[in-house]
């Protein structure tokens, strides 16, 4: 995406865009030659779309790379996500409204459970609750480090915020999550020379968290990761010209689009709240970005039937979506989360495009198999989405004369 190639080419229109993400929506088959969760799931709303849409598999970031939620998200934003980088500190920050400044250094931190080796057991602390992540935050936000303000703060259930403020302070830090079980946290490492300072600092933090923390298994230690600094961005209304509006229930992807310029609609527990939020700001925004979490954590729990069950659920709100007369209508995931990879995956997600003027493909059901035959193509850069659906949109002039 050239945001300076397609400046020029945009057009004011009446037409508005609803951006549907289900998070970690790709997956894979429990058993050779089975079904995927999205597939064994019954969604004849999603299928009736599809049927009438335009169909494929988009690609979040290049050939075989496993993509975090942050890239893959900004690659549906239109924004290449290699070119634009952001860690995963910054955006938990953003998504809670923390007043992160220009020189503060930011990290997305979990709650983990380690043994008496000092392996990790589990890296989300058994998902603790939120009012149990604020009473850890409260005691680790009491340390002292010499020379640097610390701020811990809670996001959600085992996630929470760091935050440090001072001199000489930069994000290039190695993350201490090893992303596996049964590995002991990796040190901080710097990664330039003038990371050193912050890296030590780190160091100091998880020494006195370990010992803060010792006695409250299943939260008895930390890991941290996306290590970061605010970055300066292009905003989504100035790039695509339209004003857009973000709902969803995780400070993570609020922050997300806080970033790239979007408004934050209040955080929601549901789709309920979700479809009360479209409704009432229907008619203040060109462009909705929807975001439900809940498919990826089943994913990463391995849970393959929660999925499917969470997948039905979101399949019931769309004739109620579609009921508010959207101009383009996406439905995507931002990667696939196989539940029996228990992880983020580099597999293509299926994506459906539907307007008033997409040519149709020959895709009936809306899962991985059908959508590798559909007219977007099996392996559509994720970036391409956004220029199709301003064209889609009647929001794109021509090129050329």
């Amino acid at each position: 995406m050239d945001f300076e190639f397609i400046r020029p080419l945009l057009k004011s229109a009446e037409t508005k865009v609803l951006l549907l993400v289900l998070d970690g929506l790709g997956g894979l088959p429990l058993e050779k030659g089975g079904s995927t969760a999205l597939e064994a799931a019954a969604t004849p709303h999603l299928d009736d779309l599809a049927s009438r849409g335009l169909c494929g598999l988009h690609r979040p970031i290049g050939p075989g790379i496993t993509p975090g939620s942050g890239p893959a998200h900004l690659g549906l934003f239109g924004y290449d996500p290699v070119k634009y980088q952001v860690g995963r500190g910054v955006l938990a920050a953003l998504g809670i409204d923390f007043d992160l400044k220009p020189r503060d250094v930011a990290a997305r931190g979990n709650f983990c459970t380690v043994d008496e080796n000092g392996l990790v057991q589990d890296r989300r602390a058994g998902r603790i609750s939120t009012d149990k992540n604020r009473e850890l935050c409260s005691l680790l936000e009491k340390m002292t480090l010499p020379g640097v303000e610390l701020f811990v703060k809670t996001v959600k259930e085992h996630r929470f915020l760091l935050v440090l403020r001072g001199e000489n302070l930069t994000g290039q830090i190695g993350d201490t999550d090893p992303q596996n079980v049964n590995r002991k946290p990796l040190e901080p490492e710097p990664r330039s020379p003038d990371g050193a300072r912050a890296a030590a600092m780190i160091s100091k933090f998880v020494e006195q968290a370990a010992g803060i923390l010792k006695d409250h298994s299943p939260a008895n230690m930390v890991l941290l990761r996306g290590f970061s600094q605010r970055p300066e961005w292009p905003l989504f209304d100035e790039v695509f010209g339209m004003k857009a509006a973000a709902i969803a229930a995780y400070p993570m992807y609020l922050g997300l689009a806080k970033l790239v310029g979007m408004n934050t609609l209040p955080s929601v527990r549901s789709m309920d709240d979700a479809l009360a939020g479209l409704k009432s700001n229907w008619p203040n925004y060109d462009f909705f970005y929807v975001h439900v979490k809940g498919p990826d954590s089943a994913g990463e729990d391995g849970d393959f039937h929660r999925r499917i069950r969470l997948i039905e659920e979101v399949d019931g709100y769309v004739p109620k979506i579609m009921e508010l007369d959207p101009d383009v209508m996406i439905v995507t995931g931002d990667h696939s989360t196989p539940a029996v990879l228990k992880s983020h995956s580099w597999h293509p997600v299926p994506v459906v495009l539907w307007s008033r003027q997409c040519r149709p493909d020959c895709v009936e059901r809306f899962g991985e198999r059908a959508c590798l035959s559909g007219g977007l193509g099996p392996y559509i850069p994720a970036v391409d989405l956004m220029p199709l659906a301003l064209a889609n949109a009647l929001r794109l002039d021509k090129f050329g004369a």
